[in-house]
């Protein structure tokens, strides 16, 4: 079983893999720096024919690329059987049901094209169901995101750790014309994810490749301490006036709980307040929140001439310290604050529209790594429900809780509305 985020507990040692986007990345350059690393390709050729999937050919060619060596993962369709056809999500789901891919490979690989079909949905203002995948373009990602998954269970990599990504600068030809990079669904993959762009012109970063390490990998950053016991370079097509290679590197770590969770730098900022109205703090905290704050909370304290105050605490990101801050000497009667940067661990979470036997219900899913630490039915859902159909508030939630995880695990949930991760 794949095991993509380590259980919290006790530190041991992990089987860790850091993908280095010096270059960007592409789904078949993750191939390649795989079995540079040590996959064997002949295994995951068979592994693939799980897929049940025919006219095509998977071959590595070792290549330089500015001097440094890698491997070249080649994926050559048939384009006489294949060019006129186009898949839908529905399509890829069927053959990804339909394999003999073991339960974590399947699901995983269904996360990430959920994940692109989203991602194409939002930018051309559609619903998921009406993106479709051109037969080719779709073969090539079905090979290059199960291998991948397959190729990392393989290697036994239990965490996956990933490098600010490099995504190129200009513009890109695509089937709907010149588009800027990076295109827009590799912009929408990597929302709240560390990108940067240099010089170099040209798409470095793919949506494909955008969506296997923004879904596998737990933290984006430096490459963390680690004991490195191999390397691999995947090597792209395209020349660039830097060696066109992806870089993994595998090893040893030591498991933190904390890298189990998202970690960001967030500003906190309070005041004390002991002369305003209290009726304006419903109004404030609406607005703050509207602002698109993180939190905003009261709390009872006593100030100078031991008058009882509220101290207004306000959770933000770090870029807009100076926005809240003004909004809230404006609008109360603060004439001073303080603010201080604060870490934050957080999981990864989601919010997603299911049908359940109770109708459609938004279902909000806690992840840390590749793990379900919490599902919970949207509240304003369930009370609707509650009021309708006259069942106790309580039954429903339960319900729907037990039948989502029932869903997931038998990997029948229908997802009906495009995911929105939310903080």
């Amino acid at each position: 079983m794949i095991n993509l985020s380590p259980q919290i507990g006790e530190q041991q040692l992990m089987k860790t893999a850091y993908f280095d986007c010096f270059a960007g990345a592409a789904g078949d350059m993750i191939l390649g720096a795989l079995m540079d690393a040590g996959l064997d390709s002949e295994w995951l050729k068979k592994e693939l024919e799980k897929l049940g999937l025919s006219h095509y050919d998977l071959r590595s060619e070792k290549v330089l690329r500015k001097g440094i060596g890698g491997t070249l993962a080649v994926v050559h369709v048939d384009e006489a059987h294949h060019s006129h056809h186009h898949r839908h999500l529905s399509h890829i789901r069927d053959i990804i049901g339909k394999s003999d891919l073991n339960d974590a490979v399947r699901q995983k690989t269904m996360e990430i094209f959920t994940r692109l079909a989203e991602a194409e949905a939002k930018v051309h203002r559609t619903d998921i169901e009406n993106i479709h995948f051109h037969e080719i373009g779709a073969m090539d990602t079905i090979i290059d995101v199960a291998g991948a998954i397959l190729g990392l269970e393989k290697l036994g990599i239990e965490k996956i750790f990933c490098s600010p990504l490099h995504v190129g600068s200009g513009t890109v030809t695509c089937a709907h014309g010149i588009l800027p990079v990076p295109a827009p669904a590799t912009a929408e993959l990597v929302r709240g994810k560390p990108v940067y762009s240099t010089d170099v012109e040209g798409e470095l970063l793919t949506p494909t490749a955008a969506a296997i390490l923004t879904t596998l990998a737990q933290n984006f950053g430096p490459m963390p301490p680690m004991t490195v016991e191999s390397i691999g370079y995947g090597a792209g097509t395209s020349d660039f006036s830097i060696p066109n290679m992806l870089r993994v590197l595998i090893g040893e770590t030591r498991d933190d709980p904390a890298e189990s969770c998202e970690t960001e730098d967030v500003a906190v900022i309070e005041t004390g307040i002991d002369d305003m109205n209290p009726q304006i703090y419903d109004y404030v905290i609406m607005k703050i929140l509207e602002m698109g704050a993180m939190d905003i909370f009261l709390t009872e304290i006593q100030m100078k001439k031991n008058r009882p105050g509220t101290l207004v605490t306000v959770i933000c990101p770090l870029e807009r310290v100076g926005e809240f801050a003004d909004f809230l000497i404006r609008e109360t009667t603060s004439i001073g604050l303080r603010w201080r940067r604060e870490h934050r661990i957080k999981a990864r979470r989601r919010t997603e529209a299911f049908r359940t036997k109770y109708g459609l219900i938004k279902i909000k899913t806690a992840q840390m790594g590749g793990d379900i630490v919490n599902v919970s039915p949207e509240y304003d859902d369930c009370r609707r429900i509650a009021l309708e159909k006259k069942i106790p508030l309580k039954q429903i939630m339960e319900e729907v809780r037990a039948e989502i995880l029932e869903k997931r695990k038998l990997g029948e949930l229908e997802v009906l509305r495009n995911s929105e991760v939310w903080i």
